[in-house]
């Protein structure tokens, strides 16, 4: 149930008996694990080899400043945002590049070995620290659009979409990477506004939805991870069958919650499924402390694993689809 970060490039005797451990269900790659395409690949087979199980490999390749894999092999992928300011002006042409944009992604995300990129970002674009130009319109509407657009794209590269980060922290200022951040505003501000996008990726398909460590009064005093009454309205008011994970644990957001095995307790016990442990060095403590709690299914972790069937390569189309994001600017975002 814990999705562990890992130090660097190579694998060590310790990482080792991190991936051989049951309670670790995969791994998220950063930059500091990525040195061109051949060393990400072959750091892939070593982590294959270790686990020897089905395993989950994922990283965080959204575009603009949170794209952890460069150089040659992977395309400079504009910041989604840049595709909203194309959607007002152009709206076909829009949801055409957000489709495109999420299918050449995953498509160079899987050749690298890699099952999963943590996208799309389906929080709104209205001036939060952490999301900047991650999000694709401060528009509900116009990011629902992208969003199931960019969903469908990523099924057709046969990856399976993380819709992040729930219930929705682009409303606010606070970055809860380093500040505990508060939205007091009413349940039905949510169910009109924030959650459009996030209705809309679940219809189209997404398997997962990573929470927010965002308190929202609305709902209980905890972060929204770790609070029982979102992960149920995600499930029973939006429909979600999918997976539910955690936002990283070591971020500020959570600190309300306690140490890190309080954090984790409160997040298992409130109902996520895989838990987000980046730092390496809380790795160890973070295994002791889900030591005993019913691991995430085989099931729903090949669900992850599998996405949808993947469509045969359509060269010509993602050549064009480079050729047309490329064109797009390039600006600043929040890493």
């Amino acid at each position: 149930m814990l999705l562990i970060g890992l130090p660097g490039t190579e694998l060590g005797r310790e990482e080792r008996a991190w991936l051989a451990q049951p309670e670790v269900s995969g791994v998220i790659l950063f930059s500091r694990n990525f040195r061109d395409r051949d060393q990400i690949l072959r750091l892939n087979r070593a982590i294959r080899e270790v686990a020897d199980r089905p395993f989950l490999i994922a990283v965080d390749q959204e575009g603009g400043a949170v794209q952890r894999l460069k150089g040659e092999g992977f395309s400079d992928l504009p910041a989604l945002a840049e595709i909203g300011r194309l959607h007002a002006r152009d709206p076909e042409l829009g949801r055409t590049l957000a489709r495109l944009h999420a299918r050449l992604m995953a498509e160079e995300v899987r050749a690298a070995g890699i099952d999963l990129s943590l996208a799309p970002v389906a929080d709104l674009g209205r001036g939060n620290r952490a999301i900047g130009t991650r999000a694709f319109s401060p528009d509900p509407a116009v990011c629902a659009e992208l969003v199931a657009c960019y969903v469908q794209g990523m099924g057709e590269a046969g990856m399976a979409a993380t819709l992040k980060h729930f219930p929705g922290h682009g409303s606010i200022a606070e970055d809860t990477h380093e500040e505990i951040a508060c939205d007091p505003r009413p349940q039905e501000a949510w169910e009109t506004c924030d959650w459009l996008p996030f209705r809309a990726g679940i219809a189209a398909g997404a398997a997962a939805v990573m929470m927010a460590h965002l308190i929202c009064p609305a709902f209980g005093s905890r972060p929204a991870g770790a609070e029982p009454t979102l992960i149920h309205a995600l499930r029973s008011t939006l429909g979600f069958r999918g997976v539910v994970m955690s936002d990283d644990l070591a971020m500020r957001g959570a600190e309300r919650l306690g140490g890190l095995s309080s954090r984790i307790a409160a997040h298992l016990e409130a109902g996520c499924e895989l838990l987000l442990i980046c730092r390496p060095e809380q790795v160890p403590e973070a295994i002791a402390a889900v030591r005993g709690h019913p691991p995430l299914s085989q099931e729903r972790l090949r669900a992850l694993l599998l996405g949808s069937s993947p469509a045969m390569p359509e060269a010509d189309e993602l050549v064009a689809a480079r050729a047309m994001l490329a064109r797009l600017p390039r600006s600043e975002s929040c890493p």
